[in-house]
Formats: structure tokens, C-alpha cells, sequence
């Protein structure tokens, strides 16, 4: 018996989208990328065209919407050319002018007939194999009602079939077109949209989705992406927990503090996440910049992600705890990523991480602060999701994360999110201050720990330019 061959498949030129659809596109198909004003279609179009030229292929895009003009100030904005990419521009008069490296065809409220025509004489010269049509939302309103659009689609989709032409149909979605898309999907191979929304701060969202796509089993469901300078359409795909793959057996890491460790019962477990849970000055950030330290003496690769702290408050506090992490900041053993929360999506702060531990087979992940990053989304509940699965990732990519978690006030006990989190730590350390006897004292206690034996013990910590002491708690003498 024969084996059956894999569809051949052609990269959409976004490699976030490829991933999504497990390689590509199938060839020879007719697909539908949908979108409001602005979603990013022209750009995602002009990147799967400029990814048909690198493979050698005949490209042409059909607009009844943008000027050559318009299309080649898009491209430039990215540095990009539209060499080797056939332009057809559909506009305001009868005349059919002649070009080098592209035809005009000019018309006035042409009837859908000639619209065809105009279209299919372009194909048949140039002979393509992959075409943009833009877009769908012109050819709506020339057929006038929803029967005859759908016959001049499937009209256009048996034309292309007979030629193996990878067409990428744009559909511009409007108040108006929003509702009335489903004459368009059963036609279509395939569909993808484009989302954006306008939060009350920061930048716009946006989102991209594989609604339809047969015979491929897609990472279904939303993926957030981002329009870039240089960079065209990026798309972040969800972490997938089970495709990190770690043959290291569980190993225990230390903090260099005996009695630390001592706490856990030996150390924290690679491939666990703890929460390092206090008020404003209980130490939280120093007890991840203790573990990172340990780890890179022991030459294994460290990343810190800061949302709130700056880089150099980072080093000059660790600087004045005995911690000298510049260094191995220049020697790339210490991966710092310090950016502003409100210009990042769960999705790509998903992909950065990632792709260190990959790339670094990093073995410990400090977030600082996990409270900063939670309260700088517009949907929490949602990002505690996508955080569970890149935890996952890294648990079973034998990576040890600590979350720092800040509670509200000077003393307060409240955590400073509105969202449980607590179901995210396999170990829950906890730093308090208290008063006594007119003195601040810290406190520090491993709460919960799933994997084996710990201290439950209240100890006290101190920080100072020696360095960490952790010891057991004894209240003050009384006079």
C-alpha cells in the first residue's frame, strides 16, 4: 500500500502564523484574511507575496482599494521593495495604460463583468502562483446582494483552482460586513482575522485568529501578534506545555544560605514555580537576586524579567548586598529583559521567554514583579492564563521560576492584584515585617511547598552589605 504524500504547504512570510498552521498554507487553495480598517491585512498580504518572490514564485496583487502608490509607501515603511511583485490597480477611468513593471486598468463604477474580465486577462498574461485580491468588501458592493456575490466567488475560486494559484482574498470588515462573512467562509479554504482593540491605556491590542483551515490541525483560538517597524505583521503563538522537552533528571538549587536551603528541605526543585509573596522592603527581590546568584556561580544561565524595577537600581542593589552581577550581565550568563509592561502583550512576553530558555538552556526565571506586570493588562484573568501555560513550559523544561508578589501598603496584608494566583506556586515563600519591642523585624516562611518535606517555622531574615542570614526566630527579651 502506497503511503499517502503530505500536502505541500507555502509559508505565509509570518512566522508566527506558520507555526499556527503546522508549516504554512496548503498550496493551490483560495483563503480569506479578515479584518477592520488598520488590522494589519495590506501588511500580513504584501509579506506573503514577498515570501512567493523568495521562493521564486509569480506574484501579483489585485487592488480595487489602494493605489501602487499607497502599496509601495507600506512596503518602504518597512524597508521593504515590492520587486518582482506584480502590481494591478483597478481606478477612476476606461483607459488601460501600459507599464514596465505593472498595468493600471482605470475604470468608472465598472460592472462586475468587466471587473472579472480585467482581472482573469491579468492572470492568464502574468500566470502566477500566488495572488492577493484586494478586496472583497469593493466586489460587495458592485454584485449589490449576498446570491450573486457568492456566485461570482465561486466563480473566481474554480478559476484560480484550475491554475494552482495560492489566492489570499482580503475582506474588509466593517459595522455593516461584519455580520454577513458566512458566504465567504464556506467558500474559502481557509480564513484568518485580524482583531485590534484600543484599551482605555497603553497601545492598541490586536489579536489574530485561525477560524477555518481544512484539513490542518491548527493551534486553534486567539494569538496575539503586533505590527513592527522593519518587521511587518509578528505573530506570538500560545505556549504549548508539551512541546518542551528537558532529558535533565530533577535536581535541587540552592541559594548558597544553608539555612535557607535548609527550609526547603535541601533547596527548590528544578521544574517548579515558587512565589516570593511580601510588603514593599520584606526583601523579595533580593531573595531572587540570592538564587540568581548561586546559579550563575555554578555556571548555569540566568533571566530576569523586570516591569518595574530599572536595570541599574537592580545592579546597585544587588552591588550593596556583596551581589556583583554586572559582569555577568556583559558575559551573557545573566539574561535581563527590562521593558514596559503596557507595550507588551501576554503572548509576546510568552515567546521572549521562550525562546531564551531555548536558545540559553536557562535553568532559573525571575519575573520582578509579577504584581507590576498582572496590573498593567486590561484582562487579568486572561493573562493568568497564558501565565500558567509558559509555567508549565518551563516546568517541564527543568526551569526553576520565581514570581515575585507584592502585597499592598508598607504593612498591608492584602496581595496587590485582584485576581487568585496563589494556584500558579508549587512553593509559596512568604516575607512580612513586624514590629517589636519598637524594632522592624523581617520574617520569612516557606507556606507550602508540594514537593517533599519543608520548614514551617517562622525565621528571621536579614539583609545587609555581608550578605542574606537567615535564622530561627526568637522574640525579643523582655526587661
Amino acid at each position: 500500500m502506497s503511503k499517502s504524500k503530505t500536502p505541500a504547504k507555502v509559508s505565509t512570510g509570518i512566522a508566527g502564523l506558520d507555526q499556527i498552521l503546522r508549516g504554512g498554507l496548503p498550496a493551490s487553495n483560495l483563503y480569506i484574511l479578515q479584518g477592520a480598517p488598520g488590522a494589519g491585512k495590506t501588511t500580513a498580504a504584501l509579506q506573503f507575496l514577498r515570501a512567493g518572490v523568495e521562493a521564486g514564485e509569480r506574484c501579483i496583487y489585485v487592488s480595487l482599494s489602494q493605489t501602487a502608490a499607497e502599496l509601495t509607501a507600506i512596503a518602504q515603511s518597512h524597508g521593504w521593495t515590492l520587486d518582482g511583485i506584480r502590481i494591478e490597480e483597478l481606478s477612476a477611468t476606461d483607459a488601460v495604460h501600459g507599464a514596465a513593471d505593472q498595468t493600471i486598468f482605470q475604470t468608472a463604477e465598472l460592472r462586475l463583468d468587466e471587473t472579472r474580465e480585467a482581472i482573469e486577462q491579468a492572470i492568464e498574461e502574468h500566470k502566477p502562483q500566488r495572488l492577493v485580491y484586494d478586496s472583497l468588501l469593493e466586489i460587495r458592493l458592485i454584485t449589490g446582494d449576498a446570491p450573486r456575490f457568492r456566485r461570482e466567488l465561486l466563480g473566481f475560486k474554480a478559476f484560480l483552482a484550475k491554475r494552482s494559484v495560492v489566492a489570499m482574498l482580503l475582506d474588509t470588515q466593517t459595522s455593516e460586513t461584519a455580520t454577513g462573512g458566512e458566504e465567504v467562509e464556506g467558500i474559502a479554504h481557509g480564513v484568518i482575522r485580524f482583531d485590534k482593540s484600543l484599551e482605555d491605556y497603553g497601545s492598541v491590542r490586536r489579536r489574530i485568529e485561525v477560524s477555518k483551515m481544512r484539513g490542518v490541525p491548527i493551534a486553534d483560538g486567539y494569538h496575539d501578534m503586533a505590527i513592527r517597524e522593519g518587521e511587518g505583521v509578528v505573530v506570538f503563538p500560545r505556549i504549548v506545555p508539551g512541546d518542551a522537552i528537558d532529558a535533565r533528571k530533577a535536581q535541587l538549587i540552592k541559594s548558597g544560605v544553608d539555612t535557607l536551603d535548609d527550609m526547603f528541605g535541601g533547596g527548590q526543585e528544578s521544574g517548579t514555580t515558587t512565589l516570593v509573596i511580601g510588603q514593599a522592603g520584606t526583601g523579595k527581590s533580593t531573595m531572587a537576586s540570592l538564587y540568581a546568584m548561586a546559579a550563575l556561580k555554578r555556571d548555569e544561565h540566568v533571566a530576569l524579567f523586570l516591569f518595574e524595577e530599572r536595570l541599574e537600581t537592580f545592579f546597585r542593589r544587588s552591588e550593596g548586598l556583596g551581589m556583583d552581577l554586572r559582569q555577568f550581565h556583559k558575559d551573557g550568563q545573566l539574561i535581563i529583559r527590562d521593558f514596559s509592561p503596557n507595550e507588551i502583550s501576554p503572548g509576546e512576553f510568552a515567546q521572549i521567554v521562550q525562546s531564551i530558555v531555548t536558545e540559553f538552556k536557562t535553568r532559573v526565571v525571575v519575573i520582578d514583579s509579577f504584581t507590576g506586570y498582572l496590573n498593567s493588562l486590561p484582562h487579568r484573568e486572561k493573562a493568568v492564563r497564558d501565565i500558567q501555560s509558559l509555567l508549565k513550559y518551563l516546568a517541564r523544561s527543568g526551569v526553576l521560576t520565581m514570581l515575585i508578589v507584592a502585597q499592598h501598603g508598607l504593612l498591608g496584608q492584602n496581595v496587590g492584584i485582584d485576581v487568585d494566583v496563589s494556584f500558579l506556586g508549587d512553593t509559596v515563600l512568604l516575607l512580612r515585617i513586624m514590629e517589636d519591642e519598637g524594632r522592624l523585624r523581617r520574617n520569612i516562611t516557606v507556606v507550602k511547598k508540594r514537593h517533599g518535606p519543608h520548614d514551617l517555622d517562622v525565621h528571621e531574615l536579614f539583609i545587609k552589605s555581608a550578605g542574606i542570614t537567615v535564622v530561627p526566630f526568637n522574640p525579643l527579651p523582655t526587661a
